[in-house]
């Protein structure tokens, strides 16, 4: 009878807390409307999705330390966490100002330096606040796409600084052209959730630091031939494929920033179904090619169709994404094979090929499967693509977008990874590699007690 009388006291409490305390509360704006109530959906529902979207920075470490050898586990751990400390802090300096500040000749940001526009004592500051919490994870996706490509022979002061520069300065001024009222936005382009934004700015990048810090010993013969180097935990890899998944749902469906946007059910189905059909078709493209049904290439697959979706999500059909997806994931295992045997660049983990690769492909494929009906109900507009009457202009804009977004951030990352090359030192030494870079930068072993063997 007492157990029973406390659960009904927390019960009376819990509905008392949400009849006094619904944000925005009475000390934001009055009495409880249906309007503050929208704004409180609206609020926890950013929250939540940008916890979801954070989940994914466990996600990528799993998958980068699984494609990559015992040796260099905890290297590749103390990138991902890194790159989300730092690249916090770069956001909240100037980051966020730059990306969403007011425009400068649709180029980049003026203020909102610091956060100092966020009044803590209004429903508007809070909601910056919230804002602020959704954008700064997505900042960090892009910047630790790069850690994949670069592991197992980066030298980790260098990366230290990367992670700054990328979340201070690469990423917000390509975010402010698209979200932040640039002039990618004035014309039209379409990156609901960050195909472009996120995820090929930080393939661009990866691309850059693959080339200046060179490949691995060991990678390429003098003949140029390439021999595979794998990596020595599928199951973790998998896992984190599993996450990012997971994650995923939040960064795409979050992006509308609003819960009462009914078009989350839409965008979260079409999210699932892009990620199914690349993993099915990476399978199929990878038997054919390799005479396997190759497991690396088909969690790399399901990844390459979360990436290809993440543009179009909000404008095109399930159907339409199936396709995307599909696309996506036959790309993807094509230029995995061409960057690493034609290239020449070392990618351990197909960094490039996913996020670089797939998602210019879904950044392009809005501009050929955007349906009005699917983008007016989430916000995008109605907008019809090539294939459903709209014509080539969407396509065309969605084109300059990609190239334009390809110059800025592989030009800058060039010279940032240059810069660091000549400064604070890019390539760890051949001693250092053959040891392993946990042993080497961090004075320890991933595995204690196990007995690690190297090809090298």
């Amino acid at each position: 009878m007492f157990v029973k009388t406390i659960r009904l006291v927390t019960i009376l409490a819990a509905f008392a807390a949400m009849g006094t305390c619904a944000f925005p509360s009475s000390a934001f704006a009055g009495e409880t409307t249906a309007e503050t109530n929208a704004v409180a959906i609206d609020t926890v529902w950013v929250l939540i999705a940008a916890f979801l979207v954070f989940f994914m920075q466990p996600g990528f470490a799993m998958v980068e330390t699984g494609f990559t050898r015992a040796k260099n586990a905890a290297n590749i751990l103390m990138k991902n966490l890194m790159d989300f400390s730092i690249g916090s802090i770069a956001f909240w300096l100037i980051g966020f100002g730059i990306m969403f500040g007011t425009t400068a000749f649709g180029l980049f940001g003026t203020n909102g330096f610091f956060l100092s526009s966020a009044n803590p004592s209004t429903a508007d500051g809070q909601w910056q606040f919230a804002f602020w919490m959704f954008q700064v994870v997505f900042a960090a996706t892009a910047a630790t796409i790069v850690s994949g490509a670069m592991a197992e022979r980066t030298k980790f002061p260098a990366y230290l600084f990367y992670s700054f520069f990328i979340c201070a300065l690469i990423y917000p001024v390509v975010g402010h052209w698209i979200w932040g009222n640039g002039w990618l936005a004035s014309k039209g382009f379409i990156d609901f959730a960050g195909s472009t934004v996120v995820h090929s700015v930080g393939g661009w990048a990866a691309l850059a630091g693959a080339i200046l810090v060179g490949p691995r010993l060991g990678k390429y013969n003098k003949d140029g031939t390439s021999n595979a180097i794998p990596g020595h935990n599928m199951p973790l890899a998998a896992l984190g494929v599993f996450i990012l998944w997971f994650g995923w749902f939040g960064f795409n469906a979050g992006s509308t920033t609003s819960g009462t946007n009914l078009s989350i059910a839409t965008i979260a189905v079409t999210t699932n179904l892009a990620a199914a059909a690349g993993a099915i078709t990476a399978m199929f493209t990878a038997w054919f090619r390799f005479g396997k049904p190759d497991t690396s290439m088909a969690l790399n697959g399901a990844l390459a169709g979360l990436v290809g979706i993440t543009a179009p999500c909000a404008c095109v059909s399930p159907l339409s994404a199936i396709i995307i997806g599909a696309v996506a994931g036959t790309l993807v295992v094509l230029s995995v094979e061409f960057i690493d045997k034609v290239l020449h660049v070392d990618d351990p983990v197909g960094a490039i090929s996913v996020h670089g690769i797939c998602g210019a492909w879904g950044t392009l494929s809005a501009g050929l499967f955007a349906e009005a009906a699917y983008g007016q109900s989430s916000g995008v507009g109605a907008v019809n693509g090539l294939f459903f009457g709209g014509g080539l202009s969407q396509f065309i804009t969605q084109l300059i977008g990609v190239l334009s977004i390809f110059a800025w951030v592989f030009g800058t990352a060039l010279i940032l990874f240059y810069v660091l090359r000549k400064t604070v030192g890019l390539r760890a030494s051949d001693e250092d590699q053959l040891k392993g870079m946990d042993i080497s930068e961090h004075g320890m072993e991933s595995y204690a007690g196990f007995q690690i063997f190297t090809t090298e």
